[in-house]
């Protein structure tokens, strides 16, 4: 029977929104959230917001600006939005040894955001929900929760 690890909200160091500090090339970043919707940016080459994307402090703030991207294309975004996240979260977690050693903990489960609301990066469904222990009931992707159980299986096999 599948095994589950499940994290909602910023106060888990699985979420977009947890504060951790890492940097790319000469950027810093505050978090997974600042990173993505910085990225969505310069996807659509829109360099004015992607400078206020870097400078706002709050993944709040972030994904609000994120939303207001110039020359947005859903199916353009959609082909790259899982590399981006993914990117993110790799620098995220082999730039912290602490939130690694947490990913790592979560070995043998398979990752899951287990946001109400969100049904693309999470599963549409609250922890406490039945519905969340089986896959065939989630109303929701779970991509970020499969690129999280991705990486953890990426850097388990690169730090043997």
């Amino acid at each position: 029977m599948e095994k589950f690890t499940y994290f909602y909200r910023s106060g888990s160091p699985f979420s977009q929104w947890y504060p951790c500090r890492f940097t790319v090339g000469e950027l810093h970043f505050n978090s997974t959230e600042q990173y993505m919707m910085y990225s969505k940016a310069q996807l659509f080459k829109d360099e004015e917001l992607g400078l206020k994307i870097l400078r706002a402090t709050t993944p709040r703030e972030q994904k609000a600006l994120g939303r207001q991207v110039r020359g947005f294309d859903k199916t353009i975004w959609e082909q790259h939005c899982k590399e981006i996240v993914y990117q993110g979260n790799w620098e995220k977690f082999i730039q912290n040894e602490d939130l690694l050693q947490a990913l790592l903990d979560t070995k043998g489960t398979t990752l899951v955001e287990a946001s109400p609301t969100d049904r693309i990066w999470g599963v549409g469904l609250t922890e406490e929900d039945p519905r969340i222990r089986r896959r065939t009931t989630w109303r929701g992707t779970n991509w970020l929760g499969e690129i999280l159980t991705n990486l953890r299986e990426e850097f388990t096999l690169t730090t043997i």
